[in-house]
């Protein structure tokens, strides 16, 4: 008889947890790395068509005001995963390392019943925490015949393009290995559009013969700001590389006699030479014709000319690779409505940063200027978000974590420095009246200075430190193109006093301080000396070692 009644409770309380289950909504997180918001025509149509991307923010809600806490791939991941501040979960930047002993929103939600599974760019460690399933790039990983870190398989190589091939494992686990009586996380993410930029074979042809209209800042003297945006390396004409960005033959370069900035034709080498030889006949026919019309311009080029031909060819080549993301995302999609998983799923579609597409005449990110630091970000869950709204709050990637176990009705840990986006999301109370940014990879590739900040709906207040130490004030709402310090400014000497006091507090509330930081810059440094440290030289960093004492 005990053992019945026994046996009875087990059933009462399987069926209990299978009832909860059920109500729970599935959640599927589709990031792409460096997808900037301008290249979405949800929120710009100035320069490509996503009408599938844009389905999502049709369906439910598109926020304008989304940011980062860190601009920079792998700590953007971190803070993504574990509800943190860099300076807490330890990836501040892509080369120290990310503290293992996190609890991570994957582990919480498989603890409690969600069947987890990762497909694609991780961008650090080799065997993600908290997931069922997973096939995850090496690193930075490659877009051509991609190699894979998989759970069950080993490392594996797959021919084909990298976005179709995510894509292709997302929609294989959703039909085979997903079981149908538990809730879901699915973590569907992008290689595309990050540097250096490969399309697929079927756009080259449509997407290199495209122009498109230059930013009002590309020829940005950076006059206007404290010294670490002049010191910067992003510039399109002085810092990316003829051959492994645009593409220019390496026989191109020497014939011209153009000499390589940075890892020019080694980058050029290591995309290109992955491609069989299909594919390889396919991109010279191609760029065959770019080389031979730029051979011809090249000699009569001004600086102002290599300027443009270079954004252009930027945009051709980045852009295309975001033509595939859309066309993915649609197959995504589909599979969902026609298998009924869309009214119970939430569905977010951001990037792990922003990025330049020659504002200020850059690219990459790193700084906290609007193209970077902000983030596109949609989320759609028909039964629960009303469809076609639009928000302006100050959210982060830092939300994420807390939101997604808020919507499975798990409690978050303690020591989660985030804001759950549920209420916000279904029309209830929310309030945040600044988000905090650090970002600390320097010396490094761009040379970005290190630098946190406040940011308000009005203004930026933001501290320089390391290289220099200089204070900007930016006036959101009169100077949006962001080109003018007000700091110092007399009418702006209240304004200043109270973002100031503002700062202070959010540096208490998220635990971030000096000492922090410059523990950060000595052990930086002493890896650097030691040789640890890709791209900075041992004398340059024993120099700066010896400067800070």
């Amino acid at each position: 008889m005990k053992h019945i009644l026994i046996g009875l409770l087990i059933c009462v309380n399987y069926s209990q947890i299978l009832a909860q289950s059920n109500k729970r909504p599935n959640i599927i997180f589709i990031m792409s790395d460096d997808h900037a918001y301008q290249a979405i025509s949800a929120y710009d149509q100035r320069l490509i068509s996503t009408p599938n991307i844009d389905r999502i923010a049709k369906k439910g809600i598109l926020f304008t005001n989304a940011s980062v806490t860190n601009s920079i791939c792998a700590p953007s991941r971190a803070t993504i995963l574990t509800g943190k501040h860099s300076h807490l979960n330890g990836k501040v930047d892509n080369h120290f390392k990310f503290d293992t002993t996190n609890i991570t929103f994957p582990q919480i939600l498989q603890a409690n019943g969600y069947q987890t599974a990762m497909f694609g760019k991780l961008h650090f460690g080799n065997s993600p925490k908290g997931f069922d399933q997973f096939k995850i790039l090496p690193d930075q990983g490659n877009y051509y015949n991609p190699d894979f870190i998989t759970k069950n398989e080993g490392n594996i190589k797959v021919n084909g393009y990298v976005t179709d091939i995510i894509t292709d494992m997302t929609l294989d686990w959703l039909k085979q290995e997903r079981t149908p009586e538990k809730p879901f996380l699915l973590m569907y993410l992008h290689k595309a559009p990050h540097r250096s930029w490969l399309m697929a074979e079927r756009h080259l042809d449509e997407m290199t013969q495209k122009t498109y209209p230059e930013p009002k800042t590309l020829f940005d003297d950076y006059s206007g700001r404290t010294s670490p945006a002049k010191e910067a390396e992003m510039n399109i004409l002085t810092s990316m590389s003829w051959a492994g960005d645009n593409k220019i033959y390496p026989a191109t370069m020497d014939s011209l006699k153009i000499p390589e900035i940075g890892f020019d034709k080694r980058r050029f080498a290591a995309e290109m030479g992955r491609l069989n030889p299909s594919q390889k006949a396919n991109f010279d026919r191609v760029y065959d014709r770019i080389n031979a019309e730029f051979i011809k311009a090249y000699p009569s080029m001004t600086e102002q000319d290599k300027m443009r031909w270079k954004f252009q060819r930027y945009m051709q080549d980045y852009l295309g690779t975001l033509r595939s993301v859309d066309e993915n995302v649609g197959r995504l999609l589909d599979y969902l409505e026609a298998n009924n998983l869309m009214e119970n799923t939430i569905i977010v579609y951001t990037s792990d940063q922003g990025f330049y597409l020659g504002e200020h005449g850059w690219f990459d990110k790193r700084f906290i200027y609007d193209e970077s630091f902000k983030t596109p970000l949609m989320v759609s869950w028909p039964s629960q978000i009303k469809a076609g709204q639009k928000s302006d709050a100050l959210v982060q990637n830092l939300d994420f974590a807390q939101t997604f176990l808020d919507a499975a009705d798990i409690p978050a840990p303690k020591d989660m420095q985030g804001q759950s986006l549920i209420p916000l999301m279904t029309g209830k109370s929310w309030k945040r009246d600044a988000v905090y940014y650090h970002y600390y990879e320097y010396p490094a590739e761009h040379m970005v200075n290190r630098h946190y900040a406040i940011v308000t709906k009005k203004y930026k207040l933001i501290h320089y430190y390391f290289s220099t130490d200089a204070w900007e004030l930016i006036d959101r709402e009169k100077d949006p193109l962001e080109l003018k310090n007000v700091y110092n400014y007399p009418v702006y000497a209240s304004i200043r006093k109270t973002l100031h006091k503002q700062l202070d507090a959010l540096r208490l509330k998220y635990k971030d301080n000096s000492t922090i930081s410059n523990g950060y810059i000595d052990r930086f440094l002493n890896d650097a000396v030691e040789g640890k440290v890709f791209g900075v030289p041992k004398q340059k960093a024993a120099e700066m070692k010896a400067k800070r004492k």
